[in-house]
């Protein structure tokens, strides 16, 4: 009997797992302690109790592991204060435990069509130690106030027991609040929270004109999902930026800015996530220079925003394209060790200078890391690690996730392979998206796949429209084969 595509995928994303140095299944040891762990973490009685807030939380559709919840006031005209309670782990997942010790070999949850691989066994991370809808749990809040020009200001951090009323969707929240679709049924039961997301969009859109005017960068990227239905690959989607995901993307990056400043100032060692400044700059303004556009010659973020504005409003069906090349120009995100007193490197793509990962601790490591620092010096204590174990965290961390990345990568493009299959010899519309002595790249426009131009490929430059057909496909490998049509 044949396997399903589904069944393929796992086998393949179970063996990419294994192939990276990364743990596919969780060692007995985890597992019995998880056998052990009675319920959620208890809230001391000490632990102001903001769970009558109108929280919500805003993530994808089939998202489980809720990390992070969200609520305002608006104390007066163009300022809105801003709570992020983000779900404290450690009180369930001890240092040292088991548990922790599978999530620190794997440091992040990999997320693939054969399956989920969380970092936390399910049991916690979409239940105990997730904020799921009606359930009392302990969280660490970032608390902030957006000014009318999108600054913040009366930064605090602190532990707290939050409720979440409403569990929302990107989607069906960006629908109703571009007039499109009606407020969504968990929204419209509890009283205000129309008001209240309103509040929070405006407040997003702030803090997202503030940091574009900083020179953050606008980025539009294609990684296609599989579409699964009894065991089929039916089809590949792209999910598309909208307000919803705008929002909760302002609100992290804010919160995760106000946690490495409360750790600052306190002259304590942290986890930073960083983009350095772009060593490849040179090539980006080479890049840059076969648009006709002129860049200048050391980094500058605003001026790179700027072209790539341009070149969003000059050709929107290539810009995914555009992006993605200045991506990779511009070299990978990492997680380094910051010293105090020391110059922060920085996010360059986020034009902010101080960046700490907290907002995720169900399914990145750093996250959970940072929050043990972050409660060791709520609690005036011996901060919870030194510096030479933050140094070696921090390299591990940017391997594993760099080896999440490639394992995602490879079965995204496998399942593609397994929808493309029975296609041989199709024909479809197509953009050049790389070209180098490696080979050159072609997207199929509709599917958004990916594949090399293996036919033809002699003249065809970055940016070119092609028809191509489809001449071979490598499940197990995830090549997609094509040549001029």
């Amino acid at each position: 009997m044949a396997l399903t595509h589904y069944a393929r995928l796992v086998s393949i994303a179970h063996r990419a797992m294994l192939e990276r140095g990364l743990q596919p299944d969780f060692p007995a040891g985890a597992l019995e302690q998880l056998r052990r762990i009675a319920g959620p973490a208890a809230a001391a009685p000490e632990l102001p109790d903001l769970s009558a807030l109108p929280w919500c939380s805003i993530d994808n559709d089939d998202s489980r592991d809720l990390d992070q919840l969200s609520v305002s006031e608006a104390p007066g005209e163009n300022r809105t204060r801003i709570l992020v309670a983000v779900a404290d782990v450690d009180e369930v997942v001890a240092r040292g435990t088991p548990i922790d010790e599978h999530a620190r070999t794997n440091t992040t949850s990999v997320y693939t069509a054969g399956g989920t691989f969380p970092m936390l066994p399910e049991r916690l991370s979409t239940d105990l130690t997730s904020l799921n809808q009606a359930e009392e749990r302990v969280a660490v809040v970032m608390d902030y106030f957006v000014e009318a020009d999108g600054t913040l200001s009366a930064e605090s951090v602190y532990r707290a027991r939050v409720m979440n009323q409403a569990k929302l969707a990107y989607d069906a929240t960006s629908a109703w609040l571009e007039g499109k679709a009606e407020l969504p049924p968990a929204a419209a039961r509890v009283k205000g929270l129309d008001a209240q997301l309103r509040a929070q969009d405006a407040a997003a859109a702030r803090l997202r004109a503030r940091r574009h005017a900083q020179g953050a960068l606008d980025l539009t990227t294609i990684q296609p999902r599989a579409l699964i239905e009894e065991g089929q690959v039916v089809g590949l989607v792209a999910d598309e930026q909208n307000r919803g995901r705008i929002l909760i993307e302002e609100f992290m990056v804010a919160a995760n800015g106000v946690t490495a400043r409360f750790l600052k100032a306190r002259k304590l060692p942290s986890l930073r996530r960083v983009v350095r400044s772009p060593e490849r700059w040179a090539r980006i303004v080479t890049y840059a220079a076969q648009f006709g556009e002129k860049l200048p010659r050391e980094p500058d973020s605003g001026a790179l925003e700027a072209f790539l504005a341009r070149r969003r409003a000059a050709d929107p069906l290539r810009f995914p394209d555009v992006s993605l090349a200045v991506v990779k120009l511009m070299g990978r995100g990492e997680y380094v060790l910051e010293v105090p007193g020391e110059a922060p490197i920085g996010h360059f793509g986020l034009a902010v200078s101080d960046y700490a990962h907290s907002t995720a601790p169900n399914r990145r490591y750093p996250d959970l890391v940072t929050h043990r620092v972050l409660k060791s010096a709520l609690s005036a204590s011996q901060p919870a690690y030194d510096r030479i174990e933050l140094q070696r965290l921090a390299a591990h961390c940017s391997e594993q996730e760099d080896n999440a990345d490639r394992v995602e990568r490879q079965v995204r493009k496998s399942a593609a392979a397994l929808f493309l299959q029975d296609r041989i010899g199709a024909q479809f519309d197509a953009v050049v998206t790389g070209a180098s002595e490696k080979g050159t790249w072609v997207r199929a426009l509709a599917p958004p796949v990916e594949g090399m131009l293996v036919r033809g490929a002699a003249g065809a430059a970055v940016g070119d429209r092609l028809h191509v057909k489809l001449l071979s496909v490598d499940v197990d490998k995830g090549f997609i084969d094509f040549a001029r049509a």
